[in-house]
């Protein structure tokens, strides 16, 4: 290794201890949070304010997007320390971080809203309340069905590409590496919002099912035949939806009143 790579090396390996590190700590975070719920904590919010959400929601990013997305973080990083090495103009690898977080931040601030106002909804009508279930078994048949879309491909294809994103989306500058985290983020954003939005009628501190996805969304992103297990989610949450839309209870009991 030559005195140059192994700095690189070096701060590879760091930039990826934190990115784990933040991401195991997230998933300490929810479980703990988890255990603490009450049974009676119904709904689509689970009776949490907007702050708590927001904050449980970014507790959730970190810990099932960060090591999803390490790939395309480390390669970022490694193309601005080679700059950086050079001794050209550089941006920290936070900037691009930061913006890929603000997409996703603001996604779950605009589901947080529109969990709220169906909450409202439905409390108005018995018969809404009584249909959650079903209406929960019809988001994951749509889930299912969004795996094999065009767009979930489209998207797919940018996220399994980190060095193919970085020289079609290449721009200079603090400003220009913020707009291509945010354009990545969008990416990984149409790729997987889906199997975020499944969280509402699963239980959103429903930990075994946040595992489940974030196993997909890695195999997707980053394993050979990624094709296969978007096929496999498709069936099988198909499957699972047409399963609760004639039988509401086996759906988790979060969506059940009590």
């Amino acid at each position: 290794m030559t005195a140059t790579s192994y700095p690189l090396a070096r701060e590879r390996n760091l930039i990826l201890a934190a990115l784990l590190a933040l991401a195991a700590a997230a998933w300490g975070l929810l479980a703990w949070q988890s255990s603490r719920m009450d049974d009676e904590d119904m709904g689509l919010t689970m009776g949490m304010g907007a702050p708590l959400f927001m904050a449980i929601w970014v507790a959730m990013m970190v810990a099932m997007m960060f090591p999803t997305a390490a790939p395309m973080i480390l390669t970022f990083a490694r193309v601005h320390s080679g700059k950086r090495e050079r001794g050209q103009v550089f941006v920290p690898t936070w900037v691009f971080v930061s913006a890929y977080l603000v997409v996703w931040v603001a996604f779950g601030g605009l589901a947080y809203l529109l969990a709220v106002v169906l909450e409202e909804i439905a409390d108005g009508s018995a018969w809404l309340t009584n249909n959650a279930p079903r209406f929960g078994g019809g988001v994951l048949i749509l889930a299912g069905l969004y795996q094999i879309s065009p767009l979930k491909r489209s998207c797919l294809a940018k996220c399994r590409s980190p060095l193919e994103f970085l020289l079609t989306s290449w721009r200079e500058g603090y400003a220009g590496s913020f707009r291509m985290g945010v354009e990545h983020g969008a990416y990984c954003l149409g790729c997987c919002w889906l199997l975020f939005v499944i969280l509402f009628p699963l239980g959103m501190m429903n930990v075994a099912a946040m595992a489940l996805i974030t196993l997909l969304i890695f195999a997707e992103k980053s394993l050979p035949a990624a094709h296969r297990f978007s096929w496999l989610a498709f069936a099988g949450l198909v499957a699972y939806g047409a399963v609760v839309l004639f039988l509401p209870d086996a759906l988790p009991s979060y969506m059940q009143s009590s």
